[in-house]
């Protein structure tokens, strides 16, 4: 049984997607249609703009959701393998609902924009950080972020993989965890270049505008099921849709879980799709034993289609 997994913030590169543009006509229709949905040229963006603007959020959101659906289209047209289950991360997980039918290409390249810019807003640049944690379990580091928080903000923001966590809130408070991290025996503690502290209670006010944005989509039925964020269950209801987007803009990105529910459901064969391969890396150390593939380049589709 296979699934197709979705990439989020952090996997772009200039560059992404060019090959597949140039090689595929469906590739090249799908950065041609963002463009058209945004009022930018966003293939230039990907095929050859800067890390700096790569690394604005609301141009880094759209960028790499286009990016996975140009290679998804690719896959599509190209072989025969078709997924049981989608998943994604954060960001991601807009891709696997475009991959299942539940949203609009179009309309998700959009709301990814937005979704972006409402992230970025909510927090002044300097006032939020993330940091990465490694080698502490999950209820000891809930509890040193608690300790740490001292009437601000911090908490674990994404469970990626057993021993690895990322925590986020207000910039002083991650300092006081990592601080504590390191003295827990972590293995590794230290900040992360991003610029808010995503999937914290500091992102309420982005929530709330993108509430607003969703409640003019339609959302469609699922041709399979998505392995949500919020609650790594398999979702196919088109109602839960926009609840559960919305919740996991401030919601713990729960990964770890995810995966670990694909394969209880049956899934050995997991295909990355889009800039990339940090999603494969988490894969092999959760679901041990389970086939990891990526494809973001003409290069690895060859490599796909055997």
């Amino acid at each position: 049984m296979i699934a197709f997994v979705f990439p989020g913030q952090g996997s772009q590169f200039s560059g992404m997607g060019k090959d597949l543009a140039e090689n595929f006509p469906a590739a090249k229709l799908v950065f041609e249609e963002a463009g058209d949905a945004l009022r930018f040229d966003i293939a230039q963006l990907c095929f050859s703009g800067s890390e700096a603007d790569l690394k604005l959020t609301a141009n880094t959101q759209p960028a790499i959701l286009t990016t996975s659906i140009a290679a998804l289209r690719v896959i599509e047209e190209e072989t025969e393998l078709r997924p049981a289950y989608a998943a994604g991360h954060s960001l991601g997980e807009f891709s696997a609902l475009v991959c299942a039918g539940a949203l609009n290409f179009s309309e998700a390249v959009k709301i990814v924009r937005q979704r972006g810019t409402f992230m970025q807003e909510a927090v002044p640049v300097g006032v939020g950080a993330m940091a990465a944690i490694m080698g502490i379990e999950a209820d000891a580091l809930q509890e040193l972020c608690r300790q740490a928080a001292e009437g601000e903000v911090v908490s674990p923001a994404n469970f990626n993989s057993p021993g690895q966590i990322v925590i986020a809130g207000h910039a002083t408070a991650v300092s006081r965890a990592i601080e504590l991290a390191k003295e827990a025996g972590a293995k590794r503690a230290l900040p992360l270049p991003v610029s808010a502290p995503f999937h914290s209670a500091l992102m309420a006010p982005a929530a709330q505008r993108l509430e607003e944005v969703l409640s003019d989509i339609n959302i469609q039925s699922f041709s399979f099921p998505v392995v949500g964020n919020v609650e790594a269950k398999a979702c196919s209801n088109p109602d839960q849709v926009k609840p559960l987007l919305v919740q996991q803009v401030c919601a713990p990105v729960r990964w770890d879980e995810s995966v670990v529910e694909m394969a209880r459901l049956g899934v050995e064969q997991y295909v990355e799709i889009g800039p990339g391969k940090v999603l494969s890396g988490l894969i092999k150390r959760i679901a041990k034993g389970s086939v990891t593939q990526q494809v973001d380049s003409v290069a690895t589709l060859q490599k796909l289609a055997g």
